[in-house]
């Protein structure tokens, strides 16, 4: 058993993988569409340097990966600030800045990750186990990280010697590989964090990447340039690449026409199939691991990580008021309606064709207005009973929060909709300043960092100060376990909590939608929502 927890520690979450350009069937009524990730260059032959501007459609939070809580600026660290381990197209775990998948002790409590020498960050500062510590130390210890619980229940944080480091952990914790291919594998150049005790690092983080940060306009644009010290810089293309906020999707789509952008994300379902048709556009997609849906203020009055306090509202602390909101939304038809049948419904944090996934970790709440009526008549609340929801200003977001108030109100809700940007959203969750706010997760390949960071008592991530000792108790033992199976069946009694409890919301899942030119080739774009720009290129010779 303890074998088996070793390897499933390692290669466990591979099995949520999608196979590349293989076809994804939708419910009935919905169309069928096919993922393409991109291809890397490899030996097509492309054209040195060059500039290429994205149209990012939504302004990134701080590029600090240790407080982020952002899709874009995921994008951004991308192309400045590689990590650990990595995901390929299909779904399995890679070494990056490490050398090998880690190896465990047979009581699962110790993990040793190997990592490269001879490398240099973008200041010149050397990269070597004492670095990947600092930067490790940072992502788990800091008052204001994001990453305290996607790292587990560690020890101690050491080094072996200059080429390994070891995480030391009070229980096993299956799911460190998979929180290292993302934001808690991130490393930072040593010398930077020391500048203030890192506390600016986001106004000029120093990473290893294909390319180093140049500088921020608010609003406006990030820069980033090819970075002559990376270590594969042989295979980086451009130099330079302007992250153009842009968050009008019709805008992003006219530039992309006219050629003043090359790259742009999230395209807008209404958008998507005129785009896909154009000869000198091409069409990236996937089915995502990530969700969308509602946050629901239950207990975050002093902002996010602090201890809970009870919010005298019947939303806040009525269970059934919860559960009749969720039970008045018609999932299915309102992705179809809105979104042109690119999206799928969501019902919870487990991704659907993942091994993870048992009928009951995927349970959809029905559709039953009746019902919702009913509870709130049984809760002694008016009615229809009012709530202000925050949705970002984008079109497809309040196109979708239109439908859904129209939606809800047959089930005897009145919902408010108060639009704000993207950044101040995030900023609304962590403070706990709102009573609901629909906002999503980009998805991860291990179960644990989808749900555990949201709801586990006292998480950096639990946006609604909610607490279950049940759920806390199911998550912590399905993150002990290496078997696939038993987690599964432990993240289906937790969906089952959570349902019971909806503190989120889960509504419908996007597709990933990318396009780029025909001018450019080797952008690609993975389920985990990243769009990889690092190595890039132009592929003929125009400016």
């Amino acid at each position: 058993m303890l074998a088996r927890f070793t390897r499933m520690l390692v290669l466990g979450v591979t099995a949520v993988a999608i196979a590349s350009c293989a076809p994804v069937q939708h419910p009935a009524g919905t169309a069928t569409h096919t993922d393409d990730y991109g291809t890397p260059v490899g030996s097509q032959p492309v054209r040195e340097g060059g500039d290429l501007v994205m149209g990012l459609s939504s302004e990134p939070d701080k590029l600090d990966p240790t407080t982020s809580s952002s899709l874009y600026t995921r994008y951004v660290m991308n192309s400045i600030c590689e990590k650990l381990y990595d995901n390929d197209a299909s779904g399995n775990l890679v070494p990056q800045l490490a050398t090998a998948l880690p190896t465990v002790s047979p009581d699962g409590l110790t993990v040793t990750i190997p990592v490269r020498t001879g490398i240099k960050f973008a200041d010149g500062a050397p990269f070597d186990a004492a670095a990947v510590q600092t930067s490790l130390q940072r992502h788990f210890s800091m008052k204001t990280s994001q990453r305290t619980s996607e790292m587990g229940p560690i020890a101690s944080i050491e080094t072996a010697d200059p080429t390994h480091v070891v995480l030391r952990y009070k229980k096993p914790f299956a799911p460190i590989t998979a929180a290292l291919a993302d934001r808690a594998g991130m490393i930072m150049s040593p010398v930077e964090l020391a500048k203030d005790e890192g506390k600016n690092f986001a106004d000029h983080p120093v990473c290893i990447g294909p390319f180093k940060f140049v500088k921020r306009v608010p609003q406006t644009s990030i820069v980033v340039e090819r970075d002559p010290l990376y270590y594969d810089a042989q295979k980086v293309h451009l130099d330079k690449v302007t992250y153009r906020i842009m968050t009008d999707a019709n805008i992003r789509a006219s530039n992309l026409r006219s050629g003043d952008i090359q790259v742009a994300d999230t395209i807008s379902p209404q958008d998507v199939d005129a785009l896909a048709k154009d000869p000198d556009l091409h069409l990236l997609q996937s089915a995502s691991l990530g969700f969308q849906g509602i946050y629901l203020n239950i207990g975050n009055v002093d902002g996010v990580g602090k201890p809970a306090k009870p919010i005298d509202t019947p939303l806040a602390k009525n269970a059934r008021i919860r559960e009749a909101f969720s039970l008045s939304i018609d999932r299915q038809t309102l992705v179809n309606t809105v979104f042109n049948n690119w999206y799928e419904p969501a019902c919870s944090g487990i991704v659907p064709k993942s091994t993870y996934a048992t009928p009951a970790g995927i349970a959809c709440p029905p559709y039953d207005p009746q019902r919702s009526k009913q509870l709130l008549q049984e809760a002694g609340v008016p009615m229809p009973y009012p709530i202000t929801l925050q949705v970002t200003n984008s079109q497809d977001q309040l196109r979708y929060a239109q439908a859904l108030q129209a939606n809800v109100a047959e089930g005897g809700f009145d919902l408010k909709i108060v639009p704000a940007e993207y950044s101040t959203l995030l900023d609304v969750q962590k403070r706990g300043t709102y009573e609901a706010i629909l906002l999503g997760w980009s998805g991860r390949l291990d179960p644990d960092a989808n749900i555990t960071r949201f709801l586990t008592t006292g998480s950096g991530g639990n946006y609604g100060g909610f607490s279950s000792p049940k759920l806390d108790d199911l998550l912590a033992k399905a993150s002990r376990t290496g078997d696939t199976a038993q987690r599964a069946e432990l993240y289906g009694q937790a969906t089952k909590v959570i349902q019971e409890e909806n503190p989120y919301l889960y509504t419908y899942r996007i597709r990933v939608l990318t396009v780029h030119t025909t001018r450019v080739t080797g952008i690609e774009a993975y389920a985990d929502g990243v769009v990889r720009l690092g190595k890039a290129a132009f592929t003929d010779q125009k400016s």
